[in-house]
């Protein structure tokens, strides 16, 4: 075992077992109970999620090639799913960073530079036309984006392309 900025790593010889901890871990399989009348936890399975993604690009075909929908609110984030055929406006949030999982497809991510035509749409949320000297990386399927609350930022989606994606809003700060 070698240990690196404090962490434990195993080699491919070493197993579980072989660890400092290996005798306090419990040996016996967790049981899982939910709470009468309660959901433990929310899960939505891949399947699920591309089911909703396919209903919203229905959706999308018939107007601006942009639908989203949410899923679920907590009291300090949410959940929601997106999907584009075509480009989605600049946007900030104050108050909430922006996790992007891509589920499906392809799009051009534009974070920081500055939003041409910037109009406060809500409280802390603002809404442009485009972004300009903002930097550009590519999100494809299976890649996470994380983008922080007051982070300008755009999906380009590229002619004959779309992308889905499942997206948590985390308030961030007090």
């Amino acid at each position: 075992m070698d240990s690196k900025k404090g962490g434990i790593h195993l080699t491919a010889q070493e197993s579980l077992s072989e660890m400092p901890l290996a005798g306090i871990l419990p040996v016996a399989p967790v049981q899982c109970v939910k709470a009468a009348g309660k959901t433990a936890v929310d899960v939505w399975s891949p399947a699920d999620l591309l089911e909703k993604a396919e209903v919203l690009r229905c959706t999308a075909m018939k107007g601006t090639g942009t639908a989203g929908e949410s899923l679920r609110k907590y009291p300090r984030h949410a959940t929601a799913m997106i999907y584009r055929s075509s480009d989605g406006g600049a946007e900030l949030h104050e108050e909430f960073a922006d996790l992007l999982v891509v589920l499906e497809g392809a799009a051009t991510l534009v974070t920081g530079g500055t939003m041409i035509g910037n109009l406060q749409v809500d409280d802390g949320e603002f809404r442009g036309l485009a972004i300009e000297d903002g930097t550009c990386q590519e999100l494809r399927s299976g890649d996470v984006a994380h983008v922080p609350a007051g982070v300008p930022h755009q999906i380009l989606v590229a002619a004959g392309r779309s992308i889905s994606c499942f997206v948590v809003k985390i308030r961030e700060g007090a």
